[in-house]
């Protein structure tokens, strides 16, 4: 049986649509200070255009040594699908397809009732799609799995993020967890920075269900709440002790802007 494919949903609007110019740019954006990658459990990653989060993203990604196997986390941007949605389409990529790990996508929809295999949630959501560029010029066997979070419950995050370990360990591989996530939308920097290093600091206590209440709690307009909590959970699960704050910026060091800006985070989670 043939499968599905999906289609770039912002290719040319979010990040160059030209497999050459696109290659320049991530090299560009990757060159990591460390010559030595780091192995992580996971890692926290902007997803708006390049031009104002590929810095973040880029010296972020380009510090991990990527495995072959990457579990995508990211918010539903669209209000399209399901709530908690994996897609197992093979995602076109201007730099090349990039397929699903489908053993592993089989074996997490098994373990969990909460995440249904969905492709309408990915169709147009832009979350995944802009880390796809950095992990290809970091692995070049990479292989995914795609999962699209909505608002749900605590209980829900903590039996989606269990499951992922359950499976992950269950794999024998070596895998990372991206986590898809912008930081406070359109608030004055003064305001977003201090809402931001709040959460942030929430992160490196490494506690998912106050990390989810805080963010949930205060209004805070962190969009990828969802996934960074399922991330935390997972990797809490696998043994990972620590985080480290790669870089926050945000939009307004681009756009001169600081009266309604996008906060942005790379974090590692060890």
């Amino acid at each position: 049986m043939e499968r599905l494919t999906r289609s770039p949903a912002v290719a040319g609007r979010f990040y160059p649509e030209d497999s050459k110019s696109l290659r320049l740019s991530i090299q560009e954006l990757c060159s990591a200070k460390s010559v030595t990658k780091k192995k992580v459990l996971a890692v926290v990653s902007p997803h708006a255009g390049y031009v104002y989060s590929g810095g973040v993203a880029g010296e972020t990604i380009g510090q991990i040594d990527v495995p072959e196997t990457v579990v995508l986390l990211g918010p539903n941007h669209t209000g399209k699908g399901l709530a908690v949605g994996l897609s197992t389409a093979t995602w076109e990529m201007p730099m090349g397809p990039v397929p699903v790990n489908q053993d592993f996508a089989q074996d997490l929809l098994n373990e969990t009732n909460y995440i249904k295999e969905d492709e309408l949630a990915h169709r147009y959501e832009h979350s995944l799609e802009v880390q796809l560029p950095f992990l290809q010029i970091q692995q070049p066997n990479l292989s995914i799995i795609p999962i699209s979070i909505a608002h749900i419950s605590y209980q829900a995050l903590e039996e989606i993020g269990l499951a992922l370990a359950a499976v992950i360990k269950r794999s024998g591989k070596e895998v990372l967890i991206l986590a898809s996530s912008d930081m406070t939308h359109y608030e004055p920097r003064a305001a977003a920075e201090k809402k931001d290093h709040y959460v942030l600091k929430k992160l490196a206590d490494m506690n998912p269900s106050i990390l989810y209440r805080s963010v949930t709690g205060h209004s805070i307009s962190m969009c990828g709440i969802m996934p960074v909590t399922v991330a935390l959970i997972a990797a809490l699960e696998l043994g990972a002790t620590k985080t480290e704050l790669v870089r926050y910026t945000d939009s307004g060091e681009i756009t001169g802007d600081t009266d309604q800006v996008v906060g942005y985070a790379g974090v590692l989670i060890f």
